[in-house]
């Protein structure tokens, strides 16, 4: 057995794979050192592809994550046997659910000691199983280049739905030279996103629909990504209202007219006909329900069965590319008038515009906490005030979520996702730094989110990821105390301290203040956008209610997530 990388000629599965990653177009790779994967590291760092080394297994598949969102290309992780592959399942669940393509890499012990009690000998691919769309241990050299390609299509969606993959190779696999026969230059084709057309009859039944809609809605979430152009185009075309959702946004810009996000609860209950493009209608659309949507009739357009017939069917159904479909629905209603309400519309529109606005004074003028600690909106306010348009946004947290999720404005923005994964906020915030060095990234976090991987700002450090971290640092998981002061009468295990976050980053080499008074954001803010990395820690008060703490999330109403939503489904089904 050859046991180096590469010598006299002969190439091992280690360096295949670093080929091959390379042949992708990976520049970057996230991931902890260990034995099982040494051979993969070091082939890695022989192609010139950049690994990011972190410190935990969870970030580095969140940092993979980001990567893949925020560029459309394959994201990978790479990670170590046992508690390595263990760590980094929280990362690929929520990978999973908010369906990113994501490559995760493991080693195993050699294959003449497996199932004898080795160090961190495990079956991975049965703990990843449900939650990947492929997991696979490759044992043979010769079925590497072919394992990646199968791997790398699945976790790009071809064929099905996108996610994170999961693959393993025994460490004396890795070592080992395959023939060089299957090396066929074939394997290392780039693999790039299949274009599907809709079928013209479907295109027009999709016209058919939507032109005689009086009232429609168009909700778009991952799977739009792509298409901002024919879909601004549509919208204009339609004279149709839009909602984005947590996984779309700024794929419209705010001022076009079609955007009503600040009356969304009236506009799905409003709509006649509702187009979801490339979203799943889950817990946060009411899973389509008509006791929230009404009698509204559906038309559902994704790249895969999965965005396309969840909790809904649609009158019309789109299984294609989204913007191709998008761009033939345009095209074949060319010349046609739409019959939509454009008094709903603008009434809408206006009453977006008086809330956005008064909603953007309130913010600034939020008042302080009895404790004279800030309010969130108003340190929310001061970020949007030096964020340019074209920033990275992480959003982070419970409670803190909830007021920035309305309270903040740019081109491109990630979030803990449909999960409710919260701690993403620094890795997700490092790997949009490296992945768009070009475009400010600016993490705004709570407290308790950002104590969960807290140590990756020595990553930022060490990597010199220019990112800005803002901790709202109200000492409390706040949503949970204020459910358990209203319902149970008593705070048990969910205050923290109002902990020097600055003092530790400062520990690790980040620039770093505390700010407690608001008159002293402004000049922090400039000196922190000008020393990233950097984090501020700002004191804000507990005391501050968001929406989400009033919805009923932490309580868990039996039928819908949100208690309004809950109220009306049991009237709806009659069991009130």
């Amino acid at each position: 057995m050859n046991t180096s990388f590469s010598h006299s000629g002969q190439t091992s599965v280690a360096l295949v794979i670093a080929r091959y990653l390379k042949s992708q177009g990976v520049a970057r790779v996230y991931g902890l050192c260990g034995g099982h994967i040494m051979p993969i590291w070091m082939a890695l760092d022989a192609q010139g592809i950049r690994i990011v080394d972190v410190r935990d297994e969870r970030a580095a598949v969140y940092m993979a994550h980001a990567e893949a969102d925020l560029t459309g290309t394959l994201g990978v992780a790479l990670v170590t046997a046992g508690p390595g592959v263990t760590n980094a399942m929280t990362g690929i669940a929520n990978a999973h659910v908010s369906r990113a393509s994501v490559l995760v890499i493991s080693g195993t012990p050699p294959m003449a000691q497996e199932h004898r009690g080795a160090l961190q000998d495990m079956a991975h691919t049965e703990l990843v199983a449900s939650i990947t769309r492929m997991a696979r241990t490759v044992r043979h050299p010769d079925l590497a280049l072919a394992t990646l390609n199968e791997a790398t299509a699945r976790a790009l969606g071809h064929g099905n739905e996108p996610g994170p993959v999961y693959l393993d190779f025994p460490v004396d696999v890795l070592r080992s030279r395959p023939a060089s026969a299957v090396l066929l230059a074939e394997h290392f084709q780039q693999i790039t996103a299949p274009t599907t057309l809709p079928a013209p009859a479907d295109v027009q039944a999709a016209v058919s629909l939507l032109w005689q809609a009086k009232r429609p809605l168009v909700i778009t979430g991952r799977g739009a990504k792509a298409a901002s152009a024919p879909l601004q185009q549509l919208l204009t075309q339609l004279g149709a209202a839009y909602l984005d959702t947590g996984e779309s946004r700024g794929l419209v810009p705010p001022e076009h007219p079609s955007v009503v996000a600040a009356m969304r609860g009236n506009v799905m209950g409003q709509a006649d006909v509702v187009v979801t493009i490339g979203r799943k209608l889950d817990f946060q659309l009411a899973y389509g329900s008509p006791a929230v949507f009404g009698h509204a009739r559906f038309l559902r357009i994704a790249d895969n069965s999965a965005e396309l017939r969840d909790n809904r069917r649609g009158e019309v159904e789109l299984l294609a590319s989204v913007p191709q479909t998008l761009q033939a629905i345009c095209d074949a209603a060319a010349g046609k008038k739409p019959l939509s309400d454009t008094d709903w519309l603008q009434g809408l529109r206006q009453q977006h515009t008086a809330r956005a606005d008064k909603l953007k004074i309130s913010m600034a003028q939020a008042a302080n906490g009895s404790d004279g600690r800030m309010h969130p909106n108003k340190v929310l306010a001061a970020v949007q005030d030096v964020l340019p348009q074209n920033a990275v946004v992480v959003a982070d947290g419970g409670d803190f979520l909830s007021f920035a999720r309305v309270g903040l404005q740019s081109d491109a923005y990630l979030d803990p996702g449909p999960l409710g994964c919260i701690g993403v906020g620094t890795p997700f915030g490092v790997a949009a730094s490296l992945a768009c060095p070009d475009r400010p990234v600016v993490v705004v976090t709570g407290d308790g989110a950002f104590g969960f991987n807290a140590m990756e700002i020595d990553t930022a450090v060490r990597h010199k990821a220019p990112v800005l971290i803002i901790v709202a640092n109200n000492g409390s998981w706040a949503i949970e105390v204020r459910d358990q002061q209203q319902n149970h009468g008593k705070v048990v295990g969910t205050q923290l301290q109002f902990a020097d976050h600055a003092a530790m980053a400062r520990a690790f080499g980040m620039h770093a203040q505390r700010v407690e008074k608001a008159e002293d954001l402004p000049a922090a803010l400039a000196w922190a956008m000008k020393n990233r990395p950097a984090l501020l820690d700002v004191l804000v008060t507990p005391e501050a209610e968001s929406s989400d703490a009033k919805s009923g999330l932490a309580w868990v109403p039996d039928l819908q997530a949100l208690a309004a939503w809950d109220e009306q489904e049991r009237k709806w089904r009659g069991t009130m």
